[in-house]
């Protein structure tokens, strides 16, 4: 039961594992959940605890039992590790068993040479301080949040390895890794006889790098696209910015409200809402008419079509309130794509420029 406003009154739903799809993770024995809840925006100090905690016990009732979380994720840095921690005590704490929760460090957290990249001080001191502020022993799975191209990546992947071992983590994966630079993250990885499980790649119909094939045919990935890559390299996926930093959504179609990211300069360029983008968005939103969906529900789901090469595992949503993680996860009711919806989407979801993670991508291979 979820009463809002109530911190007394909450017990998970008894049903919440009917409807949600779980995906296995590539050749792991783990699952997810086909929508997963991001924590990156909404669960810093600038929001309140009380809507945090409503939307976490709201996502787990429909079954979404994986929660994202980084460092360096506020704001202030660190701060929504902290407000989940509290939460985790006092809603979950009997509970986390039946979670899968995630954290990664790669971007900036403290000054000095030490709080950012992928060394191995910086990877295992991060997560000491994300354990401790989540007041856990462990997480279900470390990623390393952008690649490095000043750290040999022998290094970044040696931490991770020694990151399971130690028993901080039991699952470690990569964010933003280019395919032939997964297929080499990956070789390292079997060597060392910890496997990465999972990516976290950018995806969403306005932002399709992942569809791209690696332009050397002689490279680890050896022509692959990165989908094909992690299918072949046995490793899950799970895709944030499904909405395209909410482009992907009704929220635009006539106009920049006043409270959105796009009139905060919010990690959505005002920019990209050029009206070549809006046209092709608004025929997008026509068609999630027709299919019975919202532009968003309908985005999500097409994130999670099975494609050449492979399948992405889930798709990473944020929430600002409960009623939005119900539409994300509404999505999982239609996930099925005619020949011709494919098609006409493919001529209307073309690239939007929206991909601020790309440099990270390519300045490593």
């Amino acid at each position: 039961m979820l009463i809002y406003g109530d911190d007394t009154r909450w017990t998970p739903s008894e049903d919440r594992y009917e409807k949600m799809p779980y995906r296995r993770v590539g050749d792991s024995g783990l699952k997810l959940p086909a929508i997963s809840l991001g924590l990156w925006h909404n669960f810093g100090d600038d929001k309140p605890l009380q809507t945090q905690k409503e939307i976490l016990r709201r996502a787990f009732d429909l079954g979404v039992t994986h929660f994202d979380l980084a460092n360096n994720y506020g704001p202030p840095a660190g701060s929504a590790e902290l407000n989940f921690g509290r939460i985790l005590r006092e809603d979950f704490a009997d509970l986390r068993q039946e979670l899968v929760i995630s954290s990664k460090a790669g971007w900036d957290m403290w000054p000095g040479p030490y709080g950012f990249g992928g060394s191995r001080k910086y990877l295992v001191d991060s997560l000491d301080q994300s354990l401790e502020r989540m007041g856990l022993d462990r997480v279900d799975i470390f990623y390393h949040h952008r690649p490095d191209p000043e750290t040999p990546l022998e290094e970044t992947m040696a931490a991770l390895d020694h990151i399971v071992r130690s028993g901080r983590a039991s699952y470690v994966g990569i964010s933003s890794y280019s395919a032939d630079l997964t297929a080499r993250a990956q070789r390292i990885m079997r060597e060392l006889g910890t496997p990465l499980t999972i990516h976290q790649p950018s995806y969403s119909m306005l932002n399709r790098w992942i569809e791209t094939p690696s332009p050397d045919s002689s490279g680890p990935a050896q022509g692959r696209n990165l989908v094909q890559t992690l299918t072949e390299q046995g490793m899950g996926s799970i895709v944030f910015s499904p909405l395209a930093q909410g482009m992907l959504s009704d929220k635009y179609l006539d106009g920049v409200p006043e409270d959105s990211r796009a009139a905060a300069a919010k990690s959505l360029d005002p920019e990209w809402l050029s009206e070549e983008n809006l046209e092709h968005v608004r025929a997008l939103n026509e068609m999630a008419r027709s299919r019975g969906q919202s532009l968003a529900q309908m985005a999500i789901a097409w994130t999670l079509r099975e494609q050449d090469g492979g399948q992405v595992t889930t798709a990473l949503v944020g929430a600002s309130k409960p009623s939005q993680i119900e539409n994300s996860v509404a999505a999982i009711e239609n996930l099925e794509f005619t020949q011709e919806e494919v098609d006409r989407i493919d001529e209307l979801a073309v690239d939007a420029g929206v991909n601020i993670w790309a440099k990270a991508t390519e300045s490593t291979d």
